[in-house]
């Protein structure tokens, strides 16, 4: 039983039924309110800032390294884990950047200049140049930092400028590590949580072109051809796994989306999903329910329904309008939009510290 507070109903699902667009429309997600904006920005601030409780996933070399989280990660220790704490930061500027107005945009601006230093920023540098920590949040937490960078250099403000300045050695770092590890990565890893491989390309793939790194982008696109330019008929009966927060297939299908051209794509899909059968893939095109909002690993169906929902969205808008899958994925994004988004206000830190970010992914058009 899902149990919404009428402050979560009124701040989600009321601008939802008001602004939701039409799939004719060239951004079938809707826009955001202030209101809302401020709300999902109010569940970032609460927990980037907030240390315990923490996850740390920090190979230990010696007692020197029985560090309190905020020691080992001055800049992204909050969110219960590294890779929250970057993709909240990314979620205060993202929403500075579509609601630049919303009642909480001077306190994220405060709170993300307190991270985003030049001594916090250079210790988080340098905790990835130790021989033990170079596959730290490989590559999740690395392809959410490169979105943080790529979102920076898309806005022209200010204050973005500098903490864009501030980030590079990191950005650098992140990048060099990227390019020395996936000639080394024989196949991708294929999984509906953290480690999948095709999430991580599709935001590094996005970053790369947006900030002009050619190497880079031939890297992955060159890579991603490898890994799942070959895939077929493939047995969606078998998602989800029972926490997981990835769609592997859909996230597979929304990078195959950034790197093929529109009729190799639709030509790809359909062997890829291969349509031959009526109902085909009905489970991967349903809401999942979440039956324990307090489960830190069951409550990642919440953001299933999300990620799903973007990739859907994605894949449907880059498909030809008689394509087999158009309406049907964007019937299917629609359902796991709303599915989603009922439970990102659910007071449980467990989800909180997570999910607004996902509802601002799915919400906003990102990887377009």
């Amino acid at each position: 039983m899902i149990r919404l507070s009428l402050l979560s109903l009124l701040l989600v699902h009321l601008p939802l039924s008001l602004l939701a667009s039409s799939r004719a429309a060239e951004n079938s997600a809707p826009r955001i309110l202030d209101p809302q904006a401020a709300s999902i920005a109010k569940l970032a601030l609460d927990g980037i800032h907030r240390q315990y409780p923490n996850k740390p996933s920090n190979v230990l070399v010696g007692p020197a390294d029985v560090l309190s989280p905020k020691e080992l990660h001055p800049a992204f220790y909050g969110c219960f884990d590294w890779h929250s704490s970057v993709h909240g930061h990314w979620t205060l500027v993202r929403l500075l950047k579509t609601n630049p107005m919303h009642a909480l945009a001077q306190t994220s601006r405060e709170r993300l200049d307190q991270s985003l230093t030049k001594e916090n920023i250079d210790a988080e540098t340098a905790y990835f140049q130790v021989k033990e920590n170079r596959s730290f949040e490989r590559m999740y937490g690395w392809a959410w930092l490169l979105r943080l960078v790529a979102e920076l250099h898309t806005w022209d403000d200010p204050q973005a400028r500098q903490w864009l300045e501030t980030l590079k050695p990191l950005e650098n770092e992140i990048v060099a590590l990227t390019l020395g590890y996936l000639p080394r990565l024989s196949n991708p890893i294929r999984t509906g949580v953290h480690p999948d491989t095709a999430f991580a390309l599709g935001q590094t793939l996005d970053y790369a072109r947006t900030v002009g790194n050619l190497e880079l982008a031939h890297a992955v696109e060159k890579r991603s051809r490898e890994y799942y330019m070959n895939d077929r008929n493939y047995a969606s009966q078998y998602e989800p796994s029972g926490e997981d927060f990835f769609s592997p297939s859909l996230n597979e299908a929304d990078l195959m989306r950034r790197i093929l051209p529109a009729n190799d794509f639709e030509t790809w899909i359909n062997l890829f999903l291969n349509p031959s059968e009526p109902g085909a893939h009905t489970k991967l095109l349903t809401p999942v329910v979440v039956s324990d909002l307090t489960d830190g690993k069951l409550v990642h169906l919440a953001g299933l329904n999300l990620s799903r929902a973007w990739t859907l969205d994605a894949i449907s808008q880059a498909l030809p309008e008689n394509g087999t899958w158009k309406d049907r994925f964007a019937d299917s994004a629609q359902a796991h939009r709303d599915a989603g988004l009922a439970y990102v206000f659910s007071g449980h830190y467990e989800g909180e510290h997570w999910l607004g970010t996902f509802a601002v992914y799915a919400l906003t058009g990102v990887g377009r």
